[in-house]
């Protein structure tokens, strides 16, 4: 794998695997739905969609057609602190997509027809997320956890807040958001690295050097609140948590273990084991952690029917207290850690997502870490450390909790 940085600021990280039929890159930007000022609610989701609608020398089907003509894929996304466009192809293709990437990145000119289209699009995006309760519960619980922030604000915006926007108001935004220093290309692929070094300086390196001033909007100090809400719905969901640990904090690792043991993806998480396994009482129940820059979001979630809610209640608080009160046994953080890197194997295994992962790894801590140290931290977690964390984030005494609940 080699990674530098181009005299414009832009990051670039390649991963060459030969014998591989179809490749993958991206361009990660630093900025999200967390920058936007509250009168600009929707405005990077909003941007991520006109991409696609057209630039200086081409149209909207020319951008769609250009690699889907040609079994590739184009495709973006946006979080909370990240807007990424990417694609998959195969190999022959690389410069297409490099330089369709590039195009569309750096030369959209979100025509007001275009954007007053997509608008059309998101109302509808927003409608079809507001069906799923399972989905809208997450964002809505992040309101509680943070508060008159961006943070707190859903990714798509309102029907109202994304219906005032102009060129004008895309064009503002990018102008405040957009440095080269916080862009990072990735790639995996099959192409060498003196033939991919030669495209990253026909079509990135030629990119003008481009600074923000804009300053990370800190989270206020999180206070506790508990929120039900009756709803048209069969059954009941549930959403708990507190803010928890930010990317570079140490015990960052430690708590993706923990809450892995408690409601991973495997079906062997405690959770699962000890609540659907044992009683039948829920389909769903997992825990989950986000980490972001200057915070975290730890939270646990389920879904049942309404005559089940207090026990299913009951049960969390009662495997929580287990892991707070007990050192996990050596045997069972063995075997939690070889699940982890398991996982973890599995992710890496789809290019698409290793391409993904090395380039937000560039992005946050300039260099990738091997998966071999990855490995050798969740190696070093001990039981004690995980006793700490587990002391630290898992008080269902000081977790706020965001309920749907049907009604009667």
């Amino acid at each position: 794998m080699k990674t530098y940085i181009l005299s414009n600021g832009i990051k670039i990280v390649h991963k060459y695997m030969p014998g591989v039929a179809v490749s993958h890159c991206g361009l990660i930007l630093k900025f999200g739905s967390r920058n936007e000022k509250k009168t600009e609610h929707g405005i990077a989701h909003l941007i991520e969609h006109c991409l696609f609608k057209g630039t200086e020398k081409r149209k909207a089907f020319h951008i769609l057609s250009r690699l889907d003509a040609v079994g590739g894929e184009l495709n973006a996304y946006t979080t909370k602190e990240e807007l990424c466009v990417y694609a998959s192809y195969i190999n022959q293709y690389y410069e297409r997509a490099i330089e369709l990437i590039c195009d569309i990145t750096f030369h959209s000119t979100f025509l007001d027809k275009e954007i007053d289209k997509e608008k059309e699009v998101i109302t509808d995006e927003i409608h079809s997320y507001a069906d799923n309760p399972s989905e809208t519960i997450f964002e809505d619980f992040e309101t509680i956890l943070y508060p008159n922030h961006a943070l707190g604000r859903t990714i798509l915006g309102t029907e109202k807040s994304i219906k005032k926007f102009s060129q004008k108001d895309i064009q503002r935004f990018l102008n405040r958001m957009m440095d080269t220093s916080q862009i990072v290309f990735s790639s995996v692929g099959n192409i060498p690295y003196v033939k991919f070094e030669k495209l990253i300086e026909k079509y990135l390196a030629i990119i003008p050097e481009i600074s923000s001033s804009d300053k990370l909007n800190t989270v206020s100090k999180f206070k506790r609140d508990n929120v039900e809400l009756k709803k048209d719905l069969v059954q009941a969901h549930c959403i708990m948590g507190l803010p928890s640990y930010p990317l570079k904090n140490e015990k960052r690792k430690v708590l993706v273990l923990l809450a892995n043991i408690l409601g991973g993806s495997g079906m062997n998480n405690r959770l699962n084991l000890n609540i659907r396994e044992k009683y039948g009482y829920t389909y769903s129940i997992e825990s989950n952690y986000q980490s972001f820059i200057d915070t975290g979001n730890f939270n646990i979630y389920f879904s049942s029917e309404t005559k089940n809610f207090d026990k299913i209640m009951k049960l969390i608080k009662k495997e929580l207290n287990i892991l707070k009160s007990k050192k996990i046994g050596a045997t069972q953080l063995s075997l939690a850690k070889k699940q982890l890197k398991g996982h973890i194997a599995i992710g890496h295994d789809n290019n698409s997502n290793l391409m993904l992962s090395i380039g937000k790894s560039m992005l946050y801590f300039d260099e990738v870490e091997s998966i071999e140290g990855v490995y050798d931290k969740i190696d070093s977690i001990s039981a004690a450390s995980l006793l700490e964390v587990a002391n630290e984030m898992l008080d269902i005494d000081k977790f706020s909790s965001l309920s749907f609940i049907p009604k009667k």
